[in-house]
């Protein structure tokens, strides 16, 4: 188990916020920061730039707490393209493999994703990939592969009730495979607490 993984509720904790919407998030019971220190802490104001980095810890904790350097490419790329660029942002966040796994709601969590991504268990358009970051474009279909599909953690996940396919999906649950009918909007994205990619933009066009 990875570091990241191993620590992910330390990221909600120190945060505040149930991150991931999950019922047994330990920040449920314990709302102050992680560490000795933690309960004695106390959040005066923040500044603008305290609220821009903070909103940028949200998000990239958000997608299994990706690295600076990957969530800083993401940027660069975001605000190359046309458009509004804290639209882009999470349009190319939601399009990684390891989130559209998520989002069909065959793991429990953005971090079970990326491993499960990375073990080979997922296809795309038939062919084997591995790599957590694969961009989906609208119109691919995911699968998950057929000796995968009895995993209790995917049985598990799938029986749960803690979130539903958005709407930008369309998922087999049969077969376990789903497509991206369209890149989402902001609004469309189904973030259990309240996302600030608008900061995020301010963040790194300091």
């Amino acid at each position: 188990m990875s570091k990241r993984q191993s620590a992910k509720y330390k990221i909600s904790r120190r945060l505040g916020e149930n991150l991931w919407g999950r019922a047994k998030d330990p920040v449920l019971k314990r709302q102050h920061a992680p560490g000795q220190h933690g309960p004695a802490k106390r959040r005066g104001k923040m500044s603008d730039f305290g609220l821009q980095l903070r909103a940028k810890q949200k998000l990239k904790g958000y997608y299994a707490n990706l690295t600076e350097r990957q969530f800083r490419r993401i940027y660069q790329e975001a605000s190359r393209r046309k458009g509004d660029t804290s639209e882009n942002l999470v349009g190319l966040l939601e399009r990684r493999l390891d989130t559209v796994i998520y989002r069909m709601g065959v793991v429990p969590t953005p971090f079970a994703a990326r491993q499960f991504v990375n073990h080979g268990h997922v296809k795309v358009n038939g062919r084997r990939v591995n790599i957590p970051s694969y961009q989906v474009e609208v119109g691919d279909e995911i699968e998950v592969r057929e000796k995968s599909r009895q995993m209790n953690m995917v049985m598990e996940a799938l029986k749960a009730a803690e979130r539903t396919v958005p709407d930008y999906i369309e998922m087999d649950e049969k077969a376990l495979k789903a497509k991206m009918t369209r890149v989402p909007t902001f609004a469309e994205i189904p973030y259990p607490v309240q996302m600030e990619p608008n900061l995020v933009i301010e963040f790194y066009s300091r």
